[in-house]
């Protein structure tokens, strides 16, 4: 089992960057899939970007290609999102979460049985 706790988030203005971070408490954290997910009232959790155990493997959902990178660092057990060029539609709050699957790349939040408590991300000017 893993406890997750992100950190990170705030209020920024567009163009500008933001780190996520999540700590993973708990044993074998290199054997979960970890994915980075947001969330704004009435809509559903989507999945924003993806890691594989090793961090070989990363995907990402369009709108943040290019601007969004995911990272882990199981020696540390965390994960982290970083976001650049930020803009207002990325306000949302950010869930980090794990899956059992290492070799996971399910965008279905289902799928995820451990979930962070969020952090709310801001983009405005």
């Amino acid at each position: 089992q893993v406890q997750l706790e992100e950190s990170g988030g705030g209020l920024v203005l567009p163009g500008g960057s933001l780190r996520l971070s999540c700590a993973a408490s708990g044993r074998d954290f290199n054997s979960y899939a970890m994915g980075w997910f947001r969330q704004t009232p009435g809509k559903e959790r989507e999945l924003v970007a993806g890691i594989r155990w090793s961090g070989g493997t990363t995907y990402y959902t369009d709108s943040v290609k290019g601007r969004f990178t995911i990272s882990r660092d199981n020696a540390k057990n965390t994960v982290y999102l970083q976001m650049n060029s930020l803009k207002v539609e990325d306000t949302a709050v950010y869930y980090c979460a794990a899956t059992r699957d290492p070799f996971s790349t399910a965008s279905d939040p289902d799928e995820y049985g451990y979930w962070g408590q969020g952090t709310q991300v801001t983009v405005s000017s």
